[in-house]
């Protein structure tokens, strides 16, 4: 038979039970993804750009072009549900061919009623795809952003070791300059804004291709990853505290140089110094799961990482929660030799992307 004492103790725990209110908590989706050559059907003269076009290698049509938006609107609108029923509040993304197309992206049925801004600058790629940012203007106000180019240099030949290795992208390829060797690549776009009245810094990357090959290229994307180091502390210098985030398409993994040791970013939040950088992505990468196939291998290209500001367990201030890849089965190829693979454009298909995005939640607890 239970004591008194044992009712007593059950008493104040029912009380305690009973009079506990469920924490609430605002919630924003932040997004990444690769558009896989959005592009409109005009040729562009100062690009190239001429296979996507009616009479182009793709035989890229209105029809198509216009399917490709409704495919893209269709994921953009879906990403992060269910957690957030909302859109996400901010999206990077890459293989962008100008801001026309976003435009006609903001204004499909499933996007407009989200009211999106654009900012996108046009970048020294000649393949004239460019990076950019959507943003919920209802949310996200930003203050300031830029273009800061990736300036790199082809300084070695290749080996014989190099030039055996496979090409690994072959429709991103590298081109350089005669004259001076430049490596013709995307910007790195900054942005700074308030999220809900909390500043942000948003870093969107497309980092240069495996164009030639992984080991040869890779002293490219080492170089996009100190720049992106560079830029994260000059944030920080200015305030220690700087929320500062850095997604893109980087060519690379988590486990690569570029990011490892350029970035200098950590798979486990224990493991993140001061000013340091968490990546939530490293530890899906060691389970094998991926947002990119190639000769049915999985990697995670595509990548969102954040300052240590971030990560901090105080959810009186906007907290990372948890990150995701968006693979749903309607994104998923399910037939053929590319069974499993992301859905992209084929010459009998509009798809979506040859990338699956990825997202993070911020969580804020509700006053």
């Amino acid at each position: 038979m239970p004591s008194i004492q044992s009712f007593f103790y059950l008493i104040i725990l029912l009380s305690f039970s009973l009079q506990a209110q469920p924490k609430k908590y605002i919630i924003h989706t932040i997004a990444f993804y690769n558009f896989e050559n959005l592009f409109d059907t005009n040729n562009d003269i100062n690009t190239n750009d001429d296979e996507w076009t009616p009479i182009g290698a793709q035989h890229w049509t209105e029809e198509k072009y216009h399917q490709k938006l409704k495919n893209l609107a269709r994921v953009i609108s879906e990403i992060g549900t269910p957690e957030n029923p909302n859109a996400p509040t901010i999206i990077g993304g890459s293989e962008i061919e100008n801001r026309g197309v976003l435009e006609d992206l903001i204004k499909e049925p499933k996007l407009f009623p989200y009211d999106y801004g654009i900012i996108h600058f046009d970048s020294p790629d000649k393949r004239g795809i460019d990076v950019a940012l959507l943003y919920q203007k209802k949310y996200f106000k930003p203050t300031s952003f830029s273009n800061i180019p990736l300036l790199i240099y082809k300084k070695k030949e290749l080996t014989k070791e190099d030039k055996k290795e496979p090409d690994d992208e072959i429709e991103d390829k590298t081109e350089i300059a005669k004259d001076n060797n430049r490596v013709f690549t995307r910007d790195q776009l900054l942005i700074t804004g308030f999220l809900e009245g909390e500043e942000i810094s948003i870093i969107v990357n497309h980092w240069p291709s495996r164009s030639g090959g992984e080991k040869a290229s890779s002293q490219f994307r080492e170089a996009a990853g100190r720049l992106n180091r560079k830029i994260i502390d000059s944030l920080q210098r200015i305030n220690p505290n700087a929320k500062v985030f850095t997604m893109g398409d980087l060519n690379d993994g988590p486990f690569n140089k570029s990011v490892k040791i350029a970035l200098g970013a950590k798979a486990k939040k224990t493991e993140v110094p001061e000013f340091g950088i968490f990546n939530p992505f490293e530890e899906m990468a060691n389970k094998g799961m991926g947002t990119i196939a190639f000769r049915d291998s999985w990697d995670i290209f595509d990548q969102i990482m954040m300052t240590e500001s971030i990560i901090k367990p105080d959810y009186s201030t906007f907290t990372f929660w948890k990150a995701g890849i968006f693979n749903r089965p309607f994104l998923v190829q399910n037939f053929g030799q590319y069974k499993g693979y992301p859905l992209r454009h084929s010459q009998t298909e509009v798809g979506f992307s040859d990338h699956f995005p990825v997202y993070i939640y911020l969580i804020k607890e509700k006053l």
